[in-house]
C-alpha cells in the first residue's frame, strides 16, 4: 500500500514538473519572436473606413523581414526589411500615389538570462523613407506637391522592449520606449521645420493566447486577440507649435482578432489620430477609423 502511495506521488509530481516545464518553455520567448512583434506584420485595408482620410480603395503595408544570425539561440540579429506602404486612391483609374519606400536594418541585443521569462531587449534601427519622385517639392501656388514633389528623409532609432508572460491573462505583453532622430543633413531641405525629426515613440502591445490546457498540448500557439496602443511625441520646433501643443501628439490604437478558420490572416480595426505617416503627405492630419485584413505568422 505504501509503496502505491510513494509511487503515485512520484507520478503527481513528474506531471507538474512536465507541465510546468513546457509552459515555462513557451512562456519564455527567444530573440527571434521579440524581434518579430517589432517589426510588425503586413496588411491591406478595406475601401470603408470613418474618419477624414481621403477616400481610398486600399492600404497595403508589405513588410518581409530577412533575419541575420549566427546561431538560433544568439544574443545578437539584425533584420533587413523592405517595407512597402502602397495606398490605391479611389478615383478616375484608381491611381496608386507616391508610395512610401523605408527600407531599413534593425539591429537587436537581448540582456540577461535567455530563459526568463521577463526580459529586455535593446534595438537600433537606421532607415531611408522616401516616395521615388523627383519633382519640385511645391507647386506654382506655394503648396506641396502631392502628386510628383520629392520626398527624402533618413533617420536612425534607438530604444528598448520589455517582454514578460501574465499566468492570469495568459497572454505575452511588451512595452516599447525609443527615440527617433532625422539629423538635417540626411532629410530635404524643404521638410526642415515641416517635419519633425525628432519623436518618442512608446507602445503597449498584449497577444491573448488560448486556454492554458491547449498551451500544454501543442508547442506553439497562435494568439486568439492582440491589442496594440501606441503614441507619438514629436518634440523638436516645426510649424512654430508651442512645447505642448496636442497636434505633436500622433496616437494609435490596433484590436486584432484571428478567427480558427484562417491560416495566416485575422481582420484588425484600427483608430488613428495624428498627422499623416504616408510620406508627403505629412501635413494632413488624419482621424479615422480603418478595417482590414493583417498577417499573423508569429506563434508562440
Amino acid at each position: 500500500m505504501r509503496n502505491n502511495i510513494v509511487l503515485a506521488f512520484v507520478i503527481l509530481i513528474s506531471n507538474i514538473a512536465s507541465t510546468q516545464t513546457k509552459v515555462d518553455s513557451i512562456a519564455s520567448l527567444n530573440l527571434d519572436k521579440i524581434a518579430q512583434v517589432n517589426q510588425g506584420e503586413s496588411y491591406v485595408t478595406f475601401p470603408s473606413d470613418i474618419g477624414n482620410l481621403e477616400p481610398l480603395i486600399f492600404e497595403a503595408n508589405v513588410s518581409p523581414n530577412f533575419k541575420i544570425r549566427e546561431r538560433n539561440d544568439s544574443r545578437l540579429m539584425a533584420v533587413l526589411t523592405s517595407q512597402i506602404i502602397i495606398r490605391m486612391f479611389d478615383e478616375y483609374s484608381y491611381p496608386v500615389k507616391t508610395p512610401s519606400y523605408i527600407p531599413q536594418i534593425a539591429f537587436y541585443f537581448l540582456t540577461g538570462n535567455k530563459k526568463a521569462t521577463n526580459k529586455l531587449t535593446l534595438f537600433g534601427k537606421i532607415a531611408h523613407h522616401s516616395n521615388g519622385q523627383d519633382g519640385n517639392f511645391y507647386t506654382e501656388n506655394g503648396d506641396v506637391n502631392l502628386q510628383s514633389g520629392n520626398f527624402a528623409t533618413n533617420y536612425v532609432e534607438l530604444g528598448f522592449l520589455k517582454s514578460s508572460y501574465s499566468n492570469q491573462l495568459n497572454a505575452f505583453k511588451f512595452i516599447k520606449s525609443s527615440i527617433e532622430i532625422h539629423p538635417k543633413k540626411w532629410m530635404l531641405e524643404e521638410l526642415q521645420g515641416l517635419y519633425s525629426g525628432l519623436r518618442w515613440h512608446s507602445t503597449f502591445l498584449a497577444y491573448k493566447l488560448p486556454m492554458k490546457s491547449n498551451l500544454v498540448k501543442s508547442k506553439e500557439q497562435r494568439a486568439n486577440f492582440s491589442v496594440k496602443a501606441e503614441t507619438t511625441w514629436m518634440f523638436d520646433n516645426i510649424n512654430d507649435w508651442h512645447t505642448f501643443n496636442l497636434n505633436r501628439l500622433n496616437a494609435s490604437l490596433i484590436v486584432y482578432y484571428h478567427p480558427k478558420f484562417l491560416e495566416d490572416l485575422g481582420f484588425f480595426v484600427q483608430f488613428f489620430h495624428g498627422m499623416d505617416y504616408y510620406n508627403i503627405y505629412f501635413q494632413h492630419q488624419i482621424n479615422t477609423i480603418r478595417f482590414g485584413i493583417m498577417t499573423e505568422v508569429l506563434r508562440f
